[in-house]
């Protein structure tokens, strides 16, 4: 402790002193009459003056900023201002410590209230998930329960009744013509059954995803891509092909009223134009009905705005109410294969409308793909929008680079070959991949590889599988006849994908061993089906061009195996998980393009009438939809 000495009291009470002014008669005056108080008197004034001190003495010494201290000697005031300041610091040191451990404890309790709420809610979430999971299993088992009734009660059937299809005999060359030339609906058995599945197919989806874009056939349910009814869409031209006229009536009439264009919804440029905007125009084409064309040219105005005229590169995907573009949600670039895919739905409507705004809009994006175009014509299957360049180094004539190459040939077939600059192209891609792309195995085996950079990937998608069929097309317009010799070895490996499997019908990708004598091979990753329609649309063009009846063979085959792992009890084909088994399981699925392209290719193969979609009056689009080819100057 400090010794701070006691304040000095204060007399206010003077008692001497003499002199003439004014002050000292007063007190001249306090001392007579001092002399004349009784001693009780004035010990009661001392008393009082006492205690008067005693309570000041005390002041002083409790609340020492009443009163300033008085000055400690010189040689003490260093120590006892370090010793004050050491022990303010230590105060301060001591405050903040507090504060810290006060803030921590603090947090510490928010912490644990936080987690006491976490797991409180996370054991809410798992009793919901698990009541949510037995629902779901529950369900399950009473499909499949329901699903094995049906098809106990369905092989009963089939053991009473012989199957249509199985009775069916194998397709012959040539049938007689029993109707006139370019009439619509089934002539044969073959055709015949393939309505009948497409029946089936319709079956599933208007009962249980009628005006929804796709049918989940085992579950009875539908799935959202767009909300533009695609699958019904989609089949608007099949079931006009194939004489379906009270399916095709129900279906124009929810196009005319139920078909809402003005969503705020984005859709992809290239699937929305070869589904919807192609469907459109090729119903149109084929039934003269105005509706369809009034829709198409509603929906080319909003497919319009996806378009970048800075970069003459379209964007990926466009608001169809806001008119928004943007690159896709994947990434920054847009494939290749989309950007170079719309340009026979958007000449079509230009010939259609007499406008030219369609037309001249796609034309720029081909003449900006050309400036960049590598010599050997094979290009890159990303391009920014932004910037209007290719992206990366993997090239492939598969997943979204397939169709760039298809439409080179259809451009210019369908303006009656009177773009030069497509045929060039074309010729030039065909070079291209025959040279750096065609690969065949020591089995004898051709396919088409794919460039990662510079090294060659012996893999091929079943997409490929329209290449033979584009092959044989231009052989037939002036192409060098080679071009069909490859076209048929590229039939018989896409075939081998079906025969070689379990299940008779092919994986999405296959792979080759060059030298050895296993020389194709499926990875579990790669072995599932997607209803896809590629092989068959190379054999019904084999079939037109050659006619030799191992095309409608195969064609037969695969349908049949179709048939036989596809079909759902309750209405409907679903895709497949894996064809790595006799036995393969649903994945649910059944893709637009099965009625759109798959099943009008099968039934377009059994047709005997080659004026039925003439291959010299109609170019069809990637979707397979017919289109009607025509002049520039029309």
């Amino acid at each position: 402790r400090v010794y701070v000495p006691p304040k000095m009291a204060r007399d206010y009470v003077s008692i001497a002193g003499f002199g003439n002014s004014r002050s000292s008669h007063g007190r001249n005056s306090c001392s007579r009459s001092w002399t004349r108080m009784t001693s009780f008197q004035r010990l009661a004034i001392f008393v009082v003056v006492a205690l008067v001190c005693m309570v000041l003495m005390t002041k002083a010494h409790g609340d020492k900023d009443d009163y300033p201290s008085a000055p400690l000697p010189s040689d003490l005031q260093e120590p006892v201002n370090d010793h004050a300041q050491s022990r303010q610091a230590l105060v301060q040191d001591d405050q903040i410590k507090f504060k810290q451990e006060m803030q921590a404890a603090v947090n510490r309790l928010e912490r644990e209230n936080a987690n006491i709420k976490s797991l409180i809610e996370r054991e809410r979430n798992a009793l919901g998930e698990e009541q949510q999971l037995a629902q779901d299993m529950a369900a399950h088992k009473q499909a499949v329960e329901a699903l094995q009734v049906q098809e106990e009660a369905r092989a009963q059937q089939d053991q009473q009744q012989p199957d249509p299809v199985a009775n069916i005999a194998q397709p012959h060359a040539q049938a007689p013509k029993s109707h006139s030339a370019g009439t619509y609906g089934p002539k044969n058995d073959q055709q015949r059954a393939v309505v009948d599945a497409f029946k089936w197919a319709w079956k599933g989806y208007r009962e249980s995803a009628w005006g929804h874009d796709e049918l989940l056939p085992v579950s009875r349910k539908h799935s959202e891509w767009f909300h533009l009814g695609l699958t019904l869409v989609d089949s608007l031209d099949t079931m006009y092909l194939m004489g379906l006229k009270e399916e095709f009536k129900e279906a124009r009439d929810w196009v005319a009223n139920d078909l809402n264009l003005n969503q705020n919804v984005d859709v992809n440029l290239f699937e929305c134009t070869i589904r919807v905007l192609g469907g459109l125009l090729s119903t149109y084409a084929l039934s003269n009905d105005e509706m369809f064309l009034d829709k198409a040219v509603d929906l080319g105005d909003r497919l319009m705005y996806a378009f970048n005229d800075a970069s003459g590169v379209p964007y990926s995907d466009v608001n169809l109410k806001s008119h928004q573009a943007h690159k896709p949600k994947w990434g920054p670039d847009s494939s290749t294969s989309e950007v170079s895919t719309i340009q026979l739905e958007f000449k079509l409507l230009s010939h259609y409308t007499k406008d030219r705004k369609y037309h001249d809009k796609v034309t720029t994006v081909m003449k900006h793909l050309k400036s960049i175009a590598p010599s050997n014509g094979l290009v890159p299957i990303f391009i920014n929008a932004n910037t209007g360049r290719f992206s990366g180094n993997t090239i492939t004539l598969g997943a979204r680079g397939d169709s760039y190459y298809e439409y080179l040939l259809k451009q210019w077939l369908q303006t009656n070959k009177e773009e030069e600059v497509y045929r060039a192209m074309y010729v030039q891609a065909v070079d291209g991949i025959r040279s750096e792309l065609i690969t065949k195995t020591d089995q004898g085996l051709t396919y088409v590889a794919e460039l990662l950079g510079h090294r060659k990937s012996p893999k091929m998608d079943h997409l490929v599988c329209f290449l033979p069929g584009l092959l044989a097309l231009g052989s037939i317009n002036g192409m060098p006849e080679d071009h069909l010799d490859l076209a048929k070895d590229l039939t018989k490996t896409c075939y081998e994908m079906y025969a070689r499997q379990p299940a008779k019908l092919a994986p999405e990708i296959a792979h080759f061993n060059n030298h050895e004598a296993n020389d194709m091979y499926v990875k579990p990753a790669d072995a599932h089906n997607l209803l896809r329609p590629e092989t068959v649309e190379s054999l019904f063009i084999m079939w037109r061009i050659t006619k030799d009846p191992i095309y409608r063979e195969w064609g037969w085959n695969i349908f049949q195996a179709f048939e036989k792992h596809c079909r759902v009890a309750t209405g409907g084909y679903s895709s497949l998980k894996s064809v790595l088994t006799q036995h393969p399981v649903f994945r649910d699925k059944m893709e637009s393009f099965f009625l759109g392209e798959t099943l009008k290719y099968l039934f377009l193969l059994f047709e005997d009438d080659d004026d039925v979609i003439a291959l010299d009056k109609w170019v069809i689009n990637t979707e397979a939809h017919p289109m009607p080819i025509f002049s520039l100057n029309t």
